[in-house]
Parts: structure tokens; sequence; C-alpha cells
């Protein structure tokens, strides 16, 4: 039953950041959507409730140290792609290739991040995941060399599957 509770806080949380409104009217529709969203996927998020809360926090710390990494590989790709479409050496740089890459990730939840963190970078693109095997739409051999450098990869197990990490 906390679980429940611990989710609905926040839903309901989210929906007040997000919508700014404070009237009875915006907090009673923010109240049921958070109520209805809770009952029907109650069991998508936090799947696997056996780790204790120390295990959680350690993950939820670990993913934000992450996300601010991926914002700046973000950005750092933004200026790659930028050079590639502007410049005669980028555009003479420029070859798009499919490239099949395997993954050590077992679990679901962080192969989803992984192919996210991929898909969010500009330069590349996931294309299909197939058990251990990812296909990744990249725009250059840079592009290419940077995926299968494992970096990112490496930063994902880290946080959700450290027994994986080297």
């Amino acid at each position: 039953m906390g679980y429940r509770i611990s989710i609905f806080v926040l839903l309901l949380g989210a929906w007040v950041v997000l919508s700014g409104k404070f009237d009875a009217f915006h907090l009673g529709l923010g109240v049921f959507s958070a109520l209805v969203v809770t009952l029907l996927s109650q069991d998508l998020l936090f799947k696997d409730r056996k780790k204790d809360l120390s295990v959680r926090l350690s993950e939820t710390f670990g993913f934000i140290g992450y996300v601010f990494w991926l914002l700046w590989q973000i950005v750092l790709a933004n200026a790659h792609v930028f050079k590639l479409a502007m410049t005669r050496e980028g555009q003479k740089e420029m070859s798009p290739r499919v490239v099949k890459l395997k993954t050590k990730l077992k679990s679901d939840f962080a192969k989803f991040v992984f192919a996210n963190s991929i898909t969010l970078t500009p330069g590349t693109i996931t294309i299909q995941i197939k058990k251990n095997q990812f296909l990744v739409h990249a725009i250059s051999e840079a592009v290419e060399k940077d995926l299968l450098s494992g970096e990112m990869e490496e930063r994902v197990a880290a946080i959700f599957e450290p027994e994986l990490a080297t």
C-alpha cells in the first residue's frame, strides 16, 4: 500500500509542478489523473521492489549525474553534427552507416536507458534492439567510434547493473 501511495504522491507532485495551477478544479483534476494512472500502472514503475532504499537512492543519484554527463555529450554531438553540415571538411567526413552493437546490459530498463541515450545524442539513432544486439544509425565514422568506445554503456551499467561495470 505504501508503494501505491508513493507513486500517487510522485505523480501528483509532477502534475502540480508542471501545471502551475493551484485552483480547486486543476488540483482535483490532478488528483483524479494521478489516481487513475497509479491504479493502471502501479506495477510498471519500480517493477523490482526487492531492492532496498539505499540501492534506490544510489541509482537515483547516479542517474542524476548521468543526465548531466549525457547533456554535455548532446552539446558535443550537436557541435560535431553542425561541423559536418556546415563545413566542406565535415561534408567529406559525413558517411552514414548502420552499426551493430552488442551490449552486456541484461535488464530491459538499462537497455531502455541506453537506447534512448543513443537516440537523444545527435548523429545517432537506435533502429532496433534484439536481445543483446542494437542496430544504430551513425552519421559518421567519428560517431561510430564514440559509440563503440563503450563509455555510454559503461555509465549506464554502473548505475543500474553495477555487477557488470568494469
